[in-house]
């Protein structure tokens, strides 16, 4: 019988568990996205209506962030710089949101967060609103993702052309709330599998839950190697849908409903990973896109205490709620330093310790330091603002902000006098004025000049080697 080198066998053992050790320690990732959700519609961000038990053990159980940006106050430009950590315009996706006629999407050469997982080994899937190109070439499956299961666009866009939609303010999205059904008959908005139309139109009712059941299937399969979960929820985003086994009849709670429905949702998410015993290993990030949508009433949300909302660069439109757990992140704190979305892919990068490729700039900045609460103070000292539409509006250093806000022009005006009016300049303290209520311009014309001269510098870098989006043939 062939002898054994007691030595050898206990080196070799000892790799092998190195190995596997070093294996298991690569963290898994998942960043689920609301649509929509405001500062404040959060109970640990300071709601007193909505109660999000399940989000707020995130918080209490890893660290709230509230000074957390996103790179526009709408949904595609958003979403772009989350995935790609860069502002919107770097990668051509700052001009507003897609529609069903759009052709136009997210470049594939960009890097993803998911790109970069998925070189390192990891498992990767999108499940919910992509809103960055509905065509086959700009899908999340050409960007990174193994798989797909959601909606292309907003879910009050019609497939194929977007007629035939629903009128009506927070009036007409009453009538909607009261007929479950219209679902049904007065949408079409397409759901995706990969890059095919599986359901036309999508019964929105269950969606937050089946994008949940998808997550869990896939955590579930691949909990033997490390993972990211994208799981972007096109709620709460008008128009609202809840289960039928959930639903409150009464419009005047359908916001209420649908930011609680999507708790109990992250609940079983969070169940998913005890009973897996994936906690100590998985970082879960929820945020949102943009602030709320206050036109909608009670089928909008809140701001808290930050000024306007959705589509504006105030701070209701781009300060969002944030809070995640992970490896390392201390449970129960705050950090009230400068961060957002755009920082999401270097700190990504830091944590796994492959480095980004060089060939992209990008503006987002490993964070690493304040997610892990090692460092008090962000290596962002700046954050850019811009429109909807993707014009430079403003940009915040340290404490100050500075809004340059050029006057709406009526289009029957276009190319009169009107337009040569000059812009309304906005200076805030948010350290002393988080609301923005008190405009501090005409009493500190010196601040509002350097500021000035350093947001043009930096959006005319950005514009000079800006990347062009993917463009259908």
């Amino acid at each position: 019988m062939k002898q054994t080198n007691p030595l050898l066998t206990f080196a070799l053992g000892t790799l092998f568990f190195a190995g596997g050790a070093l294996q298991a320690a690569k963290p898994n990732f998942i960043i689920i996205f609301a649509d929509d959700q405001g500062y404040g519609d959060l109970s640990c961000f300071g709601s007193k209506t909505i109660r999000t038990p399940n989000i707020d053990r995130i918080a209490k159980e890893g660290r709230k962030f509230t000074s957390f940006m996103v790179a526009s106050p709408v949904c595609t430009p958003s979403r772009s710089a989350l995935l790609t950590g860069c502002y919107p315009k770097r990668v051509g996706m700052h001009q507003h949101v897609l529609f069903p006629s759009s052709t136009k999407g997210l470049n594939p050469k960009e890097h993803t967060i998911a790109d970069h997982l998925k070189s390192q080994g990891y498992a990767t899937a999108c499940f919910g609103k992509w809103h960055l190109g509905h065509h086959k070439e700009v899908l999340p499956t050409s960007n990174g993702f193994d798989t797909y299961f959601g909606i292309p666009y907003s879910n009050d866009m019609n497939h194929p052309d977007n007629k035939g939609k629903p009128k009506g303010g927070w009036a007409g999205m009453d009538i909607l709330w009261n007929d479950p059904e219209s679902t049904l008959t007065k949408w079409k908005t397409p759901l995706f599998e990969d890059e095919k139309i599986v359901e036309l139109p999508v019964d929105q009712r269950t969606v937050t839950r089946r994008y949940t059941q998808k997550s869990i299937d896939f955590i579930k399969a691949n909990k033997d190697k490390p993972f990211f979960v994208y799981l972007p929820h096109s709620m709460p985003h008008i128009p609202l849908y809840v289960p039928d086994d959930v639903r409150d009849p009464d419009p005047k709670n359908a916001y209420i409903n649908t930011i609680e429905h999507i708790d109990s949702e992250v609940g079983r998410l969070l169940k998913t990973l005890d009973d897996l015993k994936l906690v100590d290993n998985t970082y879960v990030i929820y945020t949102t896109d943009n602030g709320p949508w206050l036109q909608f009433r009670h089928h909008g949300g809140s701001a808290g205490p930050l000024r306007e909302g959705k589509g504006t660069t105030f701070e209701g439109g781009q300060r969002v709620p944030c809070v995640m757990r992970g490896p390392g992140i201390p449970a129960g704190t705050v950090c009230d330093e400068l961060t957002g979305t755009i920082d999401v892919l270097p700190t990504i990068a830091a944590l796994t310790g492959k480095p980004l490729p060089a060939t992209n700039k990008i503006d987002g900045l490993d964070v690493s330091g304040l997610w892990k609460g090692t460092v008090k103070e962000s290596p962002r000292e700046e954050f850019l603002h811009y429109t909807s539409r993707g014009a430079i509006e403003g940009i915040r250093s340290g404490n100050w902000k500075l809004l340059v806000k050029k006057p709406r022009v009526p289009r029957r005006q276009s190319g009169t006098k009107a337009n040569n009016k000059p812009p309304q300049l906005y200076l805030f303290d948010l350290a002393k004025d988080v609301g923005e209520k008190n405009n501090l311009a005409q009493a500190k014309p010196e601040v509002v000049k350097k500021l000035q001269v350093r947001m043009e510098a930096l959006d005319a870098e950005i514009t000079k080697n800006a990347r062009k989006p993917w463009f259908k043939n």
